[in-house]
């Protein structure tokens, strides 16, 4: 980053785009001062260089509202990812991966608030375009299905979720390996709901 401020400047695409980096690396260290900082002086440079609609400045909109996310500040991520949603549908198209991954986002800010209705409405949105632009199989549909059964089972859907979290984990193990930590997941959870179907149902009543 340093190299690139003092050899390229610091409204040079790449320069930007390390320091988002540097962003990431302090949000996933739970650094959120440090990574909040990054992020907003990316994107105040990315929208006055690149624009309000490009690539990168959407990244980095996206990547602040996940540090708000990890704190809990709903209200700040929410308003971020909706505005992100907006303008990636308008330039990319409501099926683009990256407009699907925006969704997703703001799907995981409901749920972390246990707004399962609204969670449920975006990710079954998710999974339908994710099983008919990407297919079954993709890693990205499995993740919506892997969210959408969650919230499904946080409604009481409990025979649906439960389904659902089967033909993730079948389909996981097959395209990922049943090693894959994406699969064990998946397999842990559909095995602590199905226990509890198990004892709910010899007990008659669900706590």
């Amino acid at each position: 980053m340093e190299t690139s401020l003092r050899v390229l400047g610091a409204e040079h695409p790449n320069t930007l785009t390390i320091i988002n980096n540097l962003s990431v690396t302090y949000k996933n260290q739970g650094r959120w001062k440090e990574a909040e900082e990054l992020a907003v002086q990316v994107i105040e440079t990315s929208l006055r260089v690149l624009g309000a609609e490009h690539p990168s400045t959407l990244t980095s909109m996206a990547n602040l509202a996940s540090t708000y996310m990890n704190q809990g500040r709903w209200k700040e991520a929410e308003e971020l990812e909706v505005q992100v949603i907006e303008t990636r549908k308008r330039v990319l198209g409501a099926e683009h991966p990256d407009t699907l991954g925006s969704m997703n986002n703001l799907a995981l800010t409901y749920r972390n608030q246990g707004r399962w209705k609204e969670a449920e409405e975006l990710e079954m949105q998710v999974m339908e375009t994710s099983l008919r632009v990407l297919g079954a199989e993709h890693p990205s549909t499995l993740t919506s299905m892997n969210n959408l059964a969650f919230a499904w089972e946080r409604q009481g859907r409990d025979t649906e979720a439960v389904k659902l979290m089967e033909e993730c984990v079948r389909l996981r193990a097959r395209v990922l390996g049943i090693d894959h930590p994406d699969t064990i997941s998946s397999f842990a959870t559909l095995i602590g709901w199905q226990t509890e179907k198990l004892d709910i149902g010899a007990s008659g009543v669900r706590e």
